[in-house]
């Protein structure tokens, strides 16, 4: 207690001060060790969500790239069923006219040897026919087409067949889908 006497009330109160100050500091070093622990731990967490991000954006890269090849590839298979369509059509067009021209030269020539000779390959002489019979088959006949419209409307007939055939094939070529092994869905 005789220290208590020669410090005095205002040593007692300036200790006192001294102790709750030196309390603080020591509070404050603790707070500051604490801040510095969560500011690394904040910053390591940092680091792991830049870190994730880049891994995210590049998985989201790699994903764009591969949707890209896939529709490109994708675009390149269509493409080929559709020329394939078109050559297959353009070739069936082709051997249909070819063939309607052939039967309209041959049905042309058996008409003008038919009119040139009457009787078939040395038949026995038939009695002609009567002016009435050959009137009524020359009536029948008023109601066709000539010769040449026949031919250009059996070509268009032709045009207008493998055209809703193209525009069915190129209807079933799935844009979306994936080319079965036999090359058609």
């Amino acid at each position: 207690m005789t220290l208590f006497r020669l410090l005095g009330p205002q040593g007692i109160a300036g200790l006192v001060l001294s102790l709750a100050l030196g309390g603080l500091l020591i509070l404050e070093k603790d707070e500051t060790r604490h801040w510095k622990t969560q500011s690394a731990r904040f910053e390591q967490l940092h680091v792991q969500e830049q870190a994730a991000l880049a891994v995210t954006a590049a998985n989201y890269r790699a994903a764009a790239d591969a949707a890209h090849a896939a529709d490109q590839a994708n675009l390149e298979r269509v493409a080929a069923q559709q020329r394939a369509i078109s050559e297959r059509s353009s070739d069936d067009y082709e051997a249909r006219i070819a063939a309607a021209h052939a039967l309209a030269r041959r049905l042309r020539g058996e008409t003008a040897a038919a009119a040139a000779d009457p009787r078939p390959g040395g038949a026995a002489p038939v009695p002609g026919l009567s002016p009435s019979a050959t009137g009524a088959a020359e009536r029948a006949g008023e109601d066709r087409l000539p010769q040449s419209d026949a031919l250009l409307a059996t070509e268009q007939a032709i045009q207008l067949d493998e055209l809703i055939k193209w525009v069915r094939r190129q209807h079933e070529v799935d844009p979306g889908g994936v080319e079965s092994p036999g090359g058609t869905r």
